[in-house]
């Protein structure tokens, strides 16, 4: 078995640095999961290749092994070869995310030459599946620990060789990236207290604001890592291989006192899911937190699922 270890340089992309706030002595720091997890492999009998990142086309030269044999009508599309393999070792989700946006680019066929075997209701194949190495073992809250993957360099060798392939959701959005476990729309003053904002936010046929009310905050889910905002809970659940968005806004309520000349605030949770939604900001530039990586828009932004895009090797089946 062919193993390609892929970690990214500090800066590469929106994967580090100011894209995703920074990774710390993770990035800058010689990493010692890699070597870990390189030695676990070849002790396991595998050929490992390491990669350090530092670009876009550097990714690309990595995503390239894994392209198929041509295809008849010249795309560009993955292979399904199970004796070659990817690593990605990862500080942020935002590096992993980084990754996913470069396969997406490369094997995502144009509109116009969509081929007849890809499904219905899919814009790209199946993508190679991929094990997650994270370099902050301690991280609780990230994408792998969501998903009970492997953590140790020996554990995540072991899922590589011998490990089950679990496939997950895939948002794609209209900026031409994607979002692995969800984005956090709006924005906080210089005390982290939530600045409201007014805007469209529709799920499927459902409209959960017409953008004639403040909105606190309005999370876009796959998975769970914003389920919760300032200690409000905004998603009921965070599902990476259901098939849907779920998407939750957060509203101030005033609500007047029974027998009483004063009014009380209260904040109310809408929530949503569906295939796809969009959010339309009414007044201003709008600021989202989209996998950790910062952004802002004026314009309307649409995030529809890809169930079952991209896969990751999980534990080894017992029994």
């Amino acid at each position: 078995m062919d193993v390609v270890i892929l970690s990214l340089a500090e800066g590469s992309g929106d994967s580090c640095g100011s894209g995703c706030g920074g990774c710390g002595s993770a990035c800058a720091t010689p990493r010692t999961p890699v070597l870990a997890c390189a030695d676990a492999l070849r002790a396991g009998g595998a050929q490992v290749d390491t990669v350090l990142a530092g670009s876009d086309q550097e990714i690309d030269e990595v995503l390239a092994r894994f392209d198929g044999p041509e295809r008849a009508d010249a795309l560009t599309w993955p292979g399904t070869r199970d004796d070659l393999r990817l690593v990605v070792a990862t500080a942020t989700d935002a590096q992993l995310r980084a990754v996913m946006r470069r396969m997406v680019r490369r094997w995502a066929p144009s509109p116009s030459k969509r081929p007849a075997d890809l499904e219905a209701t899919r814009t790209v194949p199946d993508l190679p599946a991929l094990a997650i190495l994270p370099l902050d073992p301690a991280n609780a809250v990230d994408l792998a620990a969501q998903l009970g993957l492997p953590r140790t360099p020996a554990e995540v060798a072991q899922a590589v060789l011998a490990g089950s392939v679990k496939r997950l959701d895939l948002l794609r959005n209209d900026g031409g990236s994607v979002t692995l476990d969800g984005a956090l729309l709006g924005g906080a003053d210089d005390n982290g207290a939530a600045v409201p904002w007014r805007g469209r936010v529709e799920v499927d046929d459902h409209v959960l604001s017409e953008g004639e009310e403040p909105i606190l905050a309005c999370v876009v889910g796959n998975g769970g890592g914003y389920a919760e905002f300032d200690g409000l809970r905004l998603l009921s659940e965070g599902n990476l291989a259901d098939g849907r968005v779920e998407v939750a806004v957060a509203v101030p309520v005033v609500v007047k006192q029974r027998f009483k000349k004063t009014t009380r605030v209260r904040i109310e949770v809408r929530r949503a899911s569906g295939r796809a939604v969009s959010v339309l900001p009414r007044e201003g530039e709008l600021q989202f937190l989209d996998d950790g990586v910062a952004g802002s828009t004026t314009r309307k932004r649409s995030w529809w699922t890809e169930a079952g895009a991209w896969a990751v090797y999980a534990q080894t089946p017992v029994g």
